[in-house]
């Protein structure tokens, strides 16, 4: 009895047609994985030829007045992807948000005073320096251009530290 019901099962034809559908959709499926797969590799490939292509060794952005910024603030630069810390002492860093650990976006915490990473919890405090590991060195810094009581931030060259020290701060006023 039971050979005669998996023999009915067998030649069943609403069984077959559900296989096949079932097949179907995996294929597709995998097909879909596979094409978001290799567009995922592709556009990264891409997007780190953009960020390459510089005109005149310099990619100078205006961050505003040299009066926006307070001493003792540390102020997102959206533009930039980066951050203006201007010290209470009146000295300014332009901090990368990339973590030296693995890059993830550092952002800055303001109830804490502190840029915090939010992928393995390594800490910075306001000039960038480590706080608590495992990132192996502090956040890399951006020149700073005074001009015309404006601050201009140069992307095109990203300083690696390994901590802060007082040499590092621009002032405005200064000529770099």
């Amino acid at each position: 009895m039971v050979k005669k019901m998996q023999e009915r099962q067998n030649n069943n034809p609403l069984r077959a047609d559900r296989r096949s559908f079932l097949t179907k959709i995996w294929v597709v499926l995998g097909l879909v994985a596979l094409v978001e797969y290799v567009g995922g590799g592709i556009s990264f490939f891409i997007s780190g030829r953009r960020g390459t292509q510089k005109d005149s060794g310099t990619e100078l952005i205006d961050v505003g007045a040299i009066t926006d910024f307070l001493p003792g603030t540390v102020t997102y630069i959206p533009v930039g992807n980066c951050y203006l810390s201007r010290l209470k002492q009146g000295g300014m860093l332009a901090i990368s948000r990339k973590c030296t650990h693995l890059g993830c976006a550092v952002p800055w915490i303001t109830e804490r005073h502190q840029f915090e990473c939010p992928c393995h919890a390594s800490v910075f405090d306001k000039t960038g320096s480590v706080v608590k590991s495992p990132a192996p060195r502090a956040l890399d810094l951006y020149p700073l251009i005074f001009a015309q009581n404006r601050i201009l931030v140069d992307l095109a060259h990203p300083v690696q530290r390994t901590e802060f020290t007082p040499d590092q701060l621009s002032h405005p006023g200064e000529r770099s």
